[in-house]
């Protein structure tokens, strides 16, 4: 690759250096305070784990494993630091399979994430309930989206919107040029999946230096398996009067809706508001 082009290319989330560890880049930085890490991109690494553990597994079998379920649990403050993931089947099969993988920083877990993958059946005479299609990127408008918000994740990803966006809904699609991660082979489905933890961000309900909606996990469940750099999103979210929040997502590809994604939210007054 000449040096011009090597100097142009977008920094990866993360840069492996084996055995498990890899450490994330300014491009992973989250959105909430300085030296914290995105919970998007290491989504897509916990994602990336799991599928080179399953794939290693089931080598040379004829009927492959789709992705079904994914549920993420964030169990602390992810320092921006060298994080360790380790991968454990936890309830094998060939038809229905539940793998594990944990994300630890500085010797403490901070992430877990458990993966159903089920058979590829032809299913196709009986395929159907899928949400209304969205309109295709092209049909959109670049997004300011990120000008309220910190951290060089959130400023990574390119963010197309219809012009519907109202507090609590947007409707839009998002895609990244940043790699994964450097130095290891990741499955499409890994990059896909480290978007979606932004769905948090597209449709706040109130601007985030007044107040503060982390969320503390992601489940994502699909009924196809997603195609394409493009993230669709139909979000909804919902605060309630003590506390407690829900971001709902309809999930789409450029071919139509692929599955649902779900977080739950603490909501709570931002140190900055006056």
């Amino acid at each position: 690759m000449p040096a011009d082009a090597a100097a142009a290319a977008p920094d990866p989330y993360f840069v492996a250096h084996g055995e498990g560890r890899y450490a994330p880049t300014a491009a992973a930085e989250g959105a909430w305070q300085p030296g914290e890490m995105h919970f998007a991109p290491l989504g897509g690494l916990l994602t990336h784990a799991i599928e080179a553990h399953r794939i290693e597994r089931h080598a040379g079998e004829a009927a492959p494993l789709r992705l079904s379920r994914m549920t993420f649990d964030i169990l602390g403050f992810l320092a921006l630091e060298e994080t360790t993931v380790r991968v454990e089947t936890r309830r094998p099969g060939r038809t229905i399979e539940l793998t594990e993988a944990t994300a630890s920083i500085a010797g403490r877990d901070v992430a877990v994430a458990r993966a159903w993958h089920s058979v590829a059946v032809d299913t196709a005479a009986v395929a159907g309930g899928d949400a209304e299609p969205l309109p295709a990127p092209a049909a959109m408008q670049a997004s300011d989206f990120a000008k309220g918000w910190g951290g060089g994740y959130v400023h990574s990803v390119e963010f197309r919107e219809d012009g519907s966006r109202a507090p609590g809904r947007n409707r839009g699609w998002q895609r990244t040029a940043h790699p994964l991660v450097a130095g290891e082979a990741y499955e499409h489905i890994a990059a896909w999946i480290g978007l979606i933890d932004g769905a948090n961000g597209i449709a706040v309900r109130e601007q985030p230096d007044a107040w503060m909606f982390p969320n503390l996990d992601l489940t994502i469940h699909l009924h196809r398996e997603p195609e394409g750099a493009w993230v669709g999103y139909e979000t909804t979210v919902s605060f309630g009067p003590a506390g407690q929040g829900i971001t709902h997502t309809a999930l789409h590809d450029e071919r139509g809706h692929v599955g649902f994604a779900l977080q739950t939210l603490t909501v709570r007054p931002s140190p900055l508001r006056q």
